[in-house]
């Protein structure tokens, strides 16, 4: 790792005591990038030094239990084998559930059923599975209750988009409270949203402390995730976190020279290094080398931030099986879309997967079979256009933009309900459409008007990050059922909604792209399960950046080919009947010859 120390330091056991400093430690990036590693890793070096220390996930979709190799619950739990380490989720349904509660108990015995029914209902949506999630992370930073019992709080936090929504609402909500004194929000009459507002305020002069909360930037030595750390970084500013940091996960030396693939990933991680966004090379920045082993379990992370060789390192090594084998092509999956001319494909998953690499190489595809198809993204964070690069005909490529749907939604809700209401009306409902929850509405209305183009053409939907996109499915539930009680008296048989659409097999279908990872390939069964509740059946699973598809001679590349043969066949032998598998490539898939290029290397 010399060559790197110019610039860089190793985040270790030793290092980690003076980069992280204050209290509240938020680690953030794009998908995919080892967050919840990184987070773990440094929980358990700092309690084995003696600190008291709570490690929290505030992602939806979170995947800290099995990295932990622990059942954890809303509540602190102790980690075993690690004294002074506690841990917890913040889990959105049961976080919406105590909310509720909350709001509704001063109404018991003082409104009639009628009306606590319908305030309950009105709590049902994704907005206060949203809010409820937040205010218990807000408690944690307004230092209350068991925030106290403890030297230092990590938060393993959503990929960035969710993330910086979730950092972002402490600021908006006080700003709400300001300028709304009267009327209600999605989430329940305004008097309770008050008695949240010092907490809120709270959260947010510490967010912004530098002495008490520092922001870790988790990217790959890669331009993509670093330039998404580099806008992260610049959307921190804005919201006044100035305290940050860069880890680059994963820096990758190859062993010979006689590997394409290894010498082409040390390529990129030294130019991807060498290249780090002008606004974030004033960052202190550490590096993790990249390891042999998957970050699953106590003996992985205790060893994740240490130099130990990896012939010493008390991690297993899988044996490579025979027979595992691909069950059908993205390519032939194209050339059926483009035979129907139209139909529904979502591509969803993990964050850092590849899921926009696979959208675009399934939409080229698509294009090349001379069938117009458009596709989109739901993802705040995603930017299909540096994965495409350039134009191709057929294609259309769009994004859901959050900011942009809400401004285009309010201007619609003005322009309808607000045209008859007098002076006092109209400013009531510019206070309610003020509130956060409008962009959560806006984009799910984005998102259902996409799912509906899909019945006269071919629509690929490249979707958020998992946790993000369960709250969009939870919305397109609630919609349902309000849709249906409407409609069951007035024209029964007659409604379609979005819902019905993603379950019908014949209009939509549902791609889970996962790695040949534990973390990611149990996020995506557990994925599949909340789909199969929903009555959405998944199409079929792709293993993306497969080493075991590739020809890799490097000592840990072979390695890492051979712990992944583990979870190929936990895939096919149960999880799934149609699996597609696409090698990790010496050059990354980045534009319309190498997507096209990515599909013809699928592993037959």
């Amino acid at each position: 790792m010399d060559r790197f120390n110019a610039t860089t330091k190793k985040l270790t056991s030793a290092t980690i005591q003076t980069a992280f400093k204050t209290k509240y430690l938020f680690f953030t990036g794009k998908g995919g990038v080892g967050k919840t590693s990184i987070a773990s890793g440094t929980a358990v070096t700092l309690a084995a030094a003696g600190k008291r220390v709570l490690l929290i996930s505030t992602d939806p979709a979170s995947n800290l239990d099995e990295t932990l190799g622990i059942k954890l619950t809303n509540h602190p739990k102790p980690v075993p084998g690690v004294p002074g380490l506690m841990a917890l989720n913040i889990d959105p349904d049961v976080a919406a559930e105590e909310y509720r509660q909350r709001v509704v108990a001063p109404m018991i015995g003082k409104a009639t059923d009628e009306e606590i029914s319908g305030l309950r209902e009105q709590l049902s949506g994704a907005c206060t599975v949203e809010i409820a999630a937040f205010d218990e992370f807000a408690a944690l930073l307004a230092d209350e209750g068991v925030a106290r019992d403890f030297d230092t709080i990590i938060f393993d936090t959503a990929p960035t988009g969710h993330t910086i929504r979730l950092l972002s609402l402490p600021k908006a909500w006080t700003g709400f409270f300001d300028i709304n004194e009267r009327g209600a929000s999605c989430l329940g009459p305004h008097s309770a949203l008050k008695n949240q507002e010092s907490r809120f305020a709270a959260a947010f002069d510490a967010l912004k402390d530098p002495d008490r909360t520092t922001v870790v930037l988790v990217a790959r030595p890669e331009l993509s995730t670093l330039n998404e750390a580099a806008r992260t970084s610049s959307d921190l500013l804005e919201l006044q976190l100035t305290n940050q940091i860069l880890v680059v996960n994963g820096v990758f030396l190859a062993t010979g020279k006689n590997d394409r693939l290894a010498q082409s990933l040390e390529k990129k991680s030294t130019a991807a290094l060498d290249k780090v966004p002008q606004s974030i090379q004033r960052l202190p920045r550490y590096i993790v080398p990249l390891k042999p082993f998957n970050t699953v379990g106590l003996a992985a992370l205790k060893n994740l931030l240490e130099d130990t060789p990896a012939s010493e390192l008390p991690i297993g090594v899988a044996e490579k099986s025979q027979g595992v084998k691909a069950t059908f092509s993205l390519a032939a999956l194209a050339k059926d879309l483009a035979h129907d001319e139209h139909g529904l494909v979502l591509v969803m998953g993990k964050g850092g997967v590849g899921k926009t690499t696979v959208a675009a190489a399934l939409a080229v595809a698509v294009a090349k079979f001379g069938k117009p198809v458009h596709l989109t993204t739901t993802d705040p964070a995603a930017h299909l256009a540096q994965t495409i690069v350039g134009t191709l005909p057929n294609l259309t490529v769009s994004r859901i933009d959050p900011k942009e749907e809400s401004r285009l939604y309010t201007e619609k809700i003005l322009a309808s309900k607000g045209k008859n209401l007098d002076v006092d009306g109209l400013a009531l409902l510019r206070e309610d459409l003020a509130s956060p929850c409008t962009e959560e509405v806006a984009v799910f209305h984005a998102f259902a008007k996409t799912v509906f183009e899909a019945r006269r053409g071919i629509v690929i939907l490249d979707t958020a990050p998992t946790g993000h996109t369960l709250l969009l499915l939870d919305a397109a539930g609630s919609y349902h059922r309000e849709m249906l009680k409407k409609m069951e008296e007035s024209a029964p048989g007659k409604l379609t909604t979005p819902l019905m659409m993603l379950q019908d097999s014949t209009q939509s279908k549902v791609l889970l792209v996962a790695l040949a990872e534990t973390t990611p390939v149990s996020e995506a069964a557990a994925l599949q399960d909340d789909l199969r509740r929903a009555s959405i059946e998944p199409y079929g699973w792709v293993v993306n950046r497969s080493l075991a598809a590739s020809s890799t001679t490097d000592p840990v590349l072979m390695q890492r080919a051979a712990n992944e043969h583990e979870q190929l066949e936990r895939i096919l032998n149960g999880l799934a009947t149609r699996v597609a598998i696409l090698p990790l490539m010496p050059d990354e898939p980045v534009g319309i010859e190498l997507l096209d290029q990515l599909l013809a290397l699928e592993w037959k």
